[in-house]
């Protein structure tokens, strides 16, 4: 298999440039990387650690990790995901309490690196990354020459619909943004209650996936500067398509992992969304009664031919003041690419996992591991899963301001509009590229 294609290297050269600047700025606020090369002196064994995460499956992963390490005890806290488990940690930092493991997406790792937020993990898991994952992996925990995080996950779209309710109204499974959009019209006509699918006007992740898939780019930069596209023409063609279907009713909106999202798709009056390679071992716990009843196929497109965004993906990175810098990288190391911790994380019955990992060669444990499968009866989630890697688009580089300007487009999109959150999406951005000093490109 190819690696996945975000970025490309061109676009991560320049884009990492840009980064430098930022990393310059938190070397020096920070006092540089000297507490990177280990942290403090260490506590005599064994080392208790503390992790802080949301993913599927973590605890599981901990308890084998527990059971098969003496010198090394891992304590984990399940903390939100999104922007208020963000606010979290980054407050942890700065109060000198901070966690020594934390989860963190991809779509933030450049602005918590950028930001003095993270040890410096080049020593300690620098040849990890280099030698277990692809390029393109590396490229995106890999900013100003320094390793500042160890990949666990890559998450193409997919497309997860209910085949009891497509047989029902006789929809045929789109393949296209306008077929899709068909589809829609044609299930308000027999039901005005059933929807194609639910709009989450809380999730800009999903959003910039979208946009991404559509040709988008909200960060890019030229030299050292840094150049905003958040409400470029892709983009807005993305959110307008978006907030017509909502406007006509087609879909509905509710918020993204709420009650009433699960309601919606376990009664049946939404017939499908727009999910990822982690959303299918959650729908076996959130609803059971359904198993057999999901189908999975890769996202729609606007000219039928393969793409996809990236819609989040994991990493494991170690808070600033960590004092165990050296076994948090080994915990690290052992959870992303040993076949124990991968097989614990989609081995649990409580919490399944159903994560792609990004290290190739545990892509086969995983889905060995993945217990799952019977729910989804006739569709092979690896399999599918696996194949739509090579279809993300290239040329997308995640922003040093991602946080702000996610909670500006979700804020603005609450109270008017999808295409008014692009516009202040924008705003958010190149005010917040701005005040921290970075050159932004007009």
């Amino acid at each position: 298999m190819k690696p996945i294609s975000q970025p490309t290297s061109r676009t991560t050269r320049l884009a990492l440039a840009a980064v430098v600047a930022s990393l310059a700025l938190a070397t020096t606020a920070c006092g540089g990387d000297k507490a990177a090369a280990g942290g403090a002196a260490p506590d005599a064994k064994p080392v208790t650690l503390t992790y802080w995460g949301w993913a599927k499956g973590a605890q599981a992963t901990v308890d084998a990790f527990n059971k098969t390490h003496k010198d090394i005890h891992v304590r984990y806290s399940e903390i939100a995901g999104g922007p208020d488990g963000y606010s979290k940690i980054t407050n942890a930092v700065k109060a000198g309490n901070a966690p020594d493991v934390a989860g963190i997406e991809y779509t933030q790792l450049p602005e918590f690196a950028s930001q003095g937020l993270l040890e410096d993990l080049t020593e300690r898991a620098g040849d990890t990354v280099k030698q277990k994952f692809p390029a393109s992996i590396q490229d995106l925990v890999t900013f100003g020459g320094k390793t500042w995080a160890v990949p666990y996950d890559v998450a193409p779209q997919l497309y997860y619909y209910r085949t009891d309710l497509f047989q029902k109204y006789g929809i045929a499974v789109p393949k296209t943004w306008a077929e899709f959009k068909t589809a829609g019209e044609k299930l308000q006509q027999a039901d005005k209650n059933v929807h194609i699918a639910s709009w989450p006007d809380n999730d800009a992740v999903l959003l910039a996936a979208l946009a991404w898939q559509g040709g988008g780019k909200w960060f890019s930069t030229e030299g050292d500067a840094w150049k905003v596209g958040i409400n470029d023409a892709a983009s807005q063609k993305v959110a307008s398509y978006w907030q017509g279907l909502v406007d006509s009713g087609v879909v509905n909106s509710i918020p993204a992992g709420s009650e009433d999202e699960t309601k919606a798709r376990t009664s049946g009056t939404v017939a499908s969304f727009l999910g990822a390679s982690w959303s299918a071992g959650g729908m076996t716990v959130a609803m059971p009664k359904l198993s057999g009843k999901w189908g999975i196929a890769p996202l729609p497109t606007w000219d039928g031919k393969p793409a996809s965004g990236g819609y989040g993906g994991t990493t494991y990175a170690v808070p600033k003041g960590s004092k165990h810098v050296k076994e948090a990288a080994e915990f690290s190391r052992w959870v992303t690419t040993d076949a124990a911790a991968v097989t614990a994380r989609l081995s649990s019955l409580t919490s399944p996992s159903s994560a792609l990992p990004a290290n190739v060669e545990m892509r086969d444990v995983a889905a060995k591991a993945f217990k799952g499968g019977a729910y989804y009866a006739g569709f092979d989630v690896y399999k599918i899963t696996g194949a739509q890697v090579d279809t993300i688009v290239p040329g997308w580089t995640f922003g040093p301001v991602q946080i702000a300007t996610n909670t500006a487009i979700t804020d603005a999109a609450a109270k008017g509009n999808l295409t008014q959150g692009l516009t202040a999406g924008q705003a958010s951005a190149e005010k917040g590229i701005k005040e921290r000093g970075l050159n932004l490109v007009k």
